[in-house]
Parts: structure tokens; C-alpha cells; sequence
């Protein structure tokens, strides 16, 4: 069984309709399970196709096909894009410039706010700044991310982290050429000495296990794919630093700013491309991609060869 919340984009639209934009099953097949009594919403059978569904009711599928949950894409500003959300979990298409959510000198925009003005809930495990947030993502960095919704998926999604079942896959542009073209880098990370607001490989620090592959390699800089074992502080910015390849526009851990500039880059070229989890409701493993977005896709068109 597969349980959704009906989006706002999906207000007053029929159920067969919406159920297969939401699970994208065909119309054929939602049609078979309302004939079946497999489909209910608020809680009531539902048997007819013409059925309204409404913002924030809660749809059920049942079937012995697993179902990929796919809600359509809306937008939340500042440019924040939920993919996907259900009853447990919200998935997000974050943008560079926005925090994960409110901190100290961080004066800017949030995740955790702006989805509380768009009136999506999520759990209220955590700390009172941060309820609801199971991984970080930096503000300069885009890509996806997943908050909690119950508090259920709040224990489960936490616990995955810490247990590391979560795919997590970045792209980054990085200075130079590393050698070899693929690697692991194991090494602790922990707080610079000399810059507390500054992450460094140190010894002491905490466990830190990042692989690389080499995507594409240019004159001046190597696009990577880049999966993270663990979820350290600025992780992928430290360990690529220290391999003597930094992010491309990130100034913060050792990039030559001149490139940047020719590249029209205003922050590093990171991005969190891909996404998979088993789902905490479901027990279903959901998988989730992201473009890269406009601005490093320009940089990136620039510095392949004409």
C-alpha cells in the first residue's frame, strides 16, 4: 500500500486522474484498481473515476505492483521545487542561496521556513531550529534533499544516515585532474584549528569516507561523480581540497577565483544530483534525480571545448 497527500496542483481534479499522475500508473490500470476497491481517499472506498480529490486528503493504493510515488513538481519561492511528499516525507530540489534552515549569522533564506509558509508540516523531532531536518545541504551547494514529515520517518531516516543505506550522489567541478581518475579518500574531518568556521581533515576528527569517478576531463578542471559513505560538514569541499582538487568557485577551501570569474560562477560548482532511501512507510526503496541547474550548467558548457 502506498499512502499520498494530494498536492494543491491536483485541487478538484478526478481521482483517476490524479492517481496516476501521482504513482505514474496509467489511467487503465487505476481504473482496475477503483473496480477493485484498492483505492481510498480519506479514508472512504472510492469506486468512481469521476471522483473530486482535494488539496491535503490523503489517498491510499493498494496493489502488488510496487508504486513509485512521482507527485507533480510545484514550486515554493525562493525557488525551492518539492518533488515529491506524502505523509511522511517531503523531498526537495534545493537551490544555492538557501540555508537548510535557521542558524546563527545566517540571516537569509530557509528550507524549514519556507515550507512552514507553504503550510507543509513536518515532524518536530530535532532541535527547535531544525525540526523535521535529517541531512544538510551547504547554502552554496543545490540539489536534493529530504525532510521528515512524521515522526515516524523522522527515527528511520536518521537512523539510515547514521547506518549509511542512503545513496547519496553529487556532481562537483573540480580544479585540475585527479590522479587516479577514480579513488577513495578516507580521511577524518573535523574543525580547522586555526578557522573554527572552517572544516579540515584533522586528526581526531570523525570518520569520513568519500568515492570519486572522473565523468569528464577538461584542460582546466574534471567533472566528478562524487558518493558519500558518510555526511560530514562540507565533506565533499574538504576531502577534494585536500586532495589538491577543490570545487571550482569555492574560495573557502583553496580555488583560484580567476577561474570562477571566467566561468561566471558566484559559488562552488557542487551539486546533489541523486537520491535514494528506503521508504519509511512503505519499506519500498524510492530513488530521486535532479538536473544540474542553469548557472552550472553554463559554467560547465564553458569550459568544454568548442
Amino acid at each position: 500500500m502506498s499512502i499520498m497527500l494530494v498536492p494543491d496542483g491536483l485541487d478538484g481534479e478526478r481521482i483517476d486522474s490524479a492517481a496516476a499522475r501521482m504513482t505514474g500508473m496509467s489511467r487503465a490500470r487505476i481504473a482496475d484498481l477503483l473496480n477493485g476497491g484498492q483505492i481510498q481517499l480519506a479514508g472512504e472506498v472510492v469506486s468512481k473515476a469521476s471522483t473530486r480529490v482535494a488539496a491535503g486528503m490523503m489517498l491510499e493504493v493498494s496493489t502488488d505492483q510496487p508504486v513509485r510515488v512521482v507527485q507533480p513538481t510545484y514550486r515554493l519561492a525562493p525557488g525551492l521545487t518539492v518533488i515529491h511528499q506524502d505523509a511522511d516525507i517531503v523531498v526537495l530540489d534545493k537551490p544555492a542561496g538557501v540555508a537548510a534552515h535557521p542558524s546563527l549569522g545566517w540571516d537569509g533564506p530557509s528550507v524549514t521556513e519556507h515550507l512552514a509558509a507553504a503550510g507543509i508540516r513536518i515532524a518536530t523531532g530535532g532541535a527547535p531550529e531544525r525540526q523535521g531536518v535529517v541531512q544538510r545541504l551547504d547554502v552554496g551547494t543545490s540539489g536534493l534533499m529530504v525532510l521528515a514529515r512524521s515522526e515516524v520517518a523522522y527515527s528511520a531516516l536518521k537512523q539510515a544516515f547514521r547506518d549509511r543505506v542512503v545513496h547519496k550522489v553529487y556532481l562537483a567541478l573540480v580544479q585540475g585532474h585527479p590522479d587516479p581518475f577514480e579513488g577513495t579518500i578516507d580521511a577524518p574531518i573535523g574543525r580547522d584549528r586555526r578557522h573554527d568556521w572552517k572544516m579540515a581533515v584533522t586528526h581526531g576528527g570523525r570518520a569520513s569516507i568519500t568515492h570519486y569517478e572522473t565523468v569528464e576531463a577538461h584542460r582546466a578542471a574534471t567533472l566528478l561523480k562524487v558518493h558519500l559513505e558518510s555526511g560530514r560538514t562540507h565533506q565533499i569541499r574538504v576531502h577534494l581540497s585536500a586532495l589538491g582538487h577543490p570545487c571550482v568557485g569555492d574560495p573557502l577551501y583553496g580555488s583560484d577565483p580567476t577561474l570562477a570569474a571566467k566561468l561566471g560562477l558566484q559559488r562552488q560548482w557542487l551539486h546533489a544530483s541523486e537520491l535514494g532511501f528506503i521508504h519509511p512507510h512503505s519499506g519500498e526503496m524510492v530513488h530521486f534525480a535532479s538536473p544540474i541547474p542553469p548557472d552550472l550548467a553554463l559554467a560547465l558548457a564553458k569550459i568544454r571545448p568548442g
